[in-house]
């Protein structure tokens, strides 16, 4: 796992996007997004498996593989800094509504 905060050079990180950081920072953050939703619904498919059959809270048990799959997904690195190596690795295919073309 890379490091947790690395320094980034905001002139380089503006110029990805037409120079301006705004839309970079947009760009990025939209991209988080799609990797969070991609994630929760991952999980959420994995842990129905889990599922209940029953409506009845006070019986609930812990199974050992449904805890060993949530630590998975905690240890996974967060979807921003993913979505900004992607960015910053040119992986980020992203288009301008308002330009025409």
């Amino acid at each position: 796992m890379k490091e947790s905060f690395v320094p980034i050079d905001v002139y380089n990180f503006a110029q990805l996007s037409g120079g301006n950081v705004y839309r970079s920072v947009i760009i990025t953050a939209m991209r988080a997004n799609q990797l969070t939703t991609d994630t929760k619904e991952e999980l959420m498919r994995r842990l129905s498996e889990f599922a209940p059959s029953y409506d009845n809270l006070e019986e609930v048990s812990e199974n050992k593989e449904q805890v060993e799959i949530s630590k998975h997904y905690e240890r996974k690195p967060k979807s921003t800094q993913v979505a900004l190596e992607e960015f910053i690795g040119q992986k980020v295919y992203w288009r301008d509504p308002h330009d025409g073309k």
